[in-house]
Formats: structure tokens, sequence, C-alpha cells
């Protein structure tokens, strides 16, 4: 779970990824170079994956935790399955 000083970082993190996806349609819209543009898009996507990995690493360190904790042999496997599908997934989106 997140803190609410950490809720509070992601959000703002959030509120830049906006402005810079909100950029690109701009940029787009008055015919920018489209190497500006692709950086943007670059910036935007690494903006995102940041908060990604901050909310993944809070997911670690306690929901997964707390399932290794409990002794739940169910609990832990549902959490390890549930790892891998991320982890697939985020390793599918890089090699875009």
């Amino acid at each position: 779970m997140l803190d609410d000083k950490s809720k509070r970082a992601l959000r703002a993190r959030l509120r830049r990824a906006e402005g810079q996806v909100a950029a690109i349609g701009r940029m787009i819209d008055d015919d920018s170079y489209c190497v500006d543009v692709l950086l943007q898009i670059a910036a935007a996507q690494g903006a995102l994956s940041r908060v990604g990995e901050i909310v993944l690493d809070s997911h670690v360190r306690t929901c997964v935790r707390d399932a290794f904790d409990s002794g739940d042999e169910d609990a832990r496997e549902a959490k390890i399955d549930e790892l891998m599908e991320v982890f697939s997934r985020w390793s599918r989106q890089g090699a875009r």
C-alpha cells in the first residue's frame, strides 16, 4: 500500500506525464518536427514507466511480502503468478 506522501509524489509525476501527453497532441497539431515529437513521446513513456516502477516496488514490499509472511501457500503462489504476469506485460511493452 502506498502512504500519503508516496501518493502525493505519484500524483505529481502523473500530472507531469499528463502535461507531456498534452504537449504531444499540440506538437502534432502544430506539425512539429517528427524527432521532437518522438523525444516527447519517449519522455512521457519514461515518466509513466517510473510511476509503474514505484507502484511495483510498493506492491512487492507490502502485498507480496504479506503473502509470503502469511505462510499461506495459495496466497504465495497467487502473488508469484501475479508478478510473473506483470513482468511479462512490462517486457512486451519494452520490446515494442
